[in-house]
């Protein structure tokens, strides 16, 4: 386990199988990927250029960590592994790309877990066996992780299902993201919570705002909510397929008068595939 101020360990201290990160942009954000032995980490992006991929001014400084965003010849040790965006291979310095390296940490304790008060470091759920963790990882790099997606399926998220093998049940809650946890955590103590009107002093403030803070990031964290369900890496595809057949079904019942749930054409054939 690493220590409560920061997660940051030295090359020889990874082992195949663990989640690593290392942050970004003056620690806006972090990127996330497996490590998988011999300097390869497997990592998830949305695009060369778009890591975060928020289709705003903010692509312009929030870079991806691939390789093939990197002016110059190509990394003689991974260059020829890089596919243009989702799942790809790239070598330890390429990932880290200048920056620093971080551990996640796995079946961290509930005063553990709350004392890293920045999300997108640590879970309380615990992880699977490293080599569980790294059949996921080479399963999804040759047959991807869907689309990339910054609220419900970003490599953060890729990187804590290749973990633990858990995945968000419910198509209107965020993904497995930490960090976006955090994010909706802070915006919901500070801007949504009625209870900060309850106190006019600053000490007060703080502390309600704090707790508010700390109650959003618990009940989002992976070892506790409850619309999580374990999905093995080879039924993965399926299962988001079988999604988006039921959110179609539920648009179309809403949508046709009489509540008829019709499928359209596309989602029909889909589901006829499987």
């Amino acid at each position: 386990m690493v220590g409560v101020l920061s997660n940051r360990v030295d090359r020889e201290d990874v082992a195949a199988g663990d989640h690593i990160y290392s942050w970004r942009a003056a620690y806006i954000y972090a990127h996330h990927g497996i490590y998988v032995g011999d300097g390869m980490v497997i990592h998830f992006t949305r695009a060369a250029g778009h890591e975060i991929g928020t289709g705003t001014f903010l692509d312009k400084f929030l870079f991806s960590s691939s390789p093939s965003t990197v002016d110059g010849p190509p990394c003689q040790k991974c260059g020829h592994l890089i596919k243009p965006q989702g799942v790809i291979m790239s070598c330890l310095d390429c990932f880290l790309d200048g920056g620093n390296l971080y551990l996640f940490d796995y079946a961290v304790s509930p005063s553990f877990f709350l004392a890293k008060a920045r999300g997108g470091t640590c879970t309380m759920a615990p992880s699977d066996a490293a080599d569980l963790v790294i059949h996921r990882a080479r399963h999804l790099l040759n047959n991807g992780f869907g689309m990339y997606s910054l609220f419900k399926n970003n490599c953060e998220d890729f990187a804590i299902y290749c973990k633990t093998e858990l995945l968000v049940e419910t198509s209107y809650s965020v993904g497995r993201s930490g960090q976006l946890a955090s994010l909706t955590a802070a915006f919901s103590a500070v801007a949504s919570s009625p209870l900060r009107f309850l106190t006019t002093s600053a000490g007060g403030l703080a502390i309600v705002t704090s707790s508010m803070y700390c109650m959003g990031r618990y009940v989002s964290d992976m070892g506790v909510r409850r619309d999580v369900m374990k999905v093995p890496v080879e039924r993965i595809v399926e299962h988001w397929v079988d999604n988006v057949v039921a959110q179609g079904a539920t648009q179309m019942e809403a949508a046709t008068p009489g509540g008829s749930s019709e499928l359209p054409k596309e989602l029909a054939q889909k589901e006829s595939v499987l």
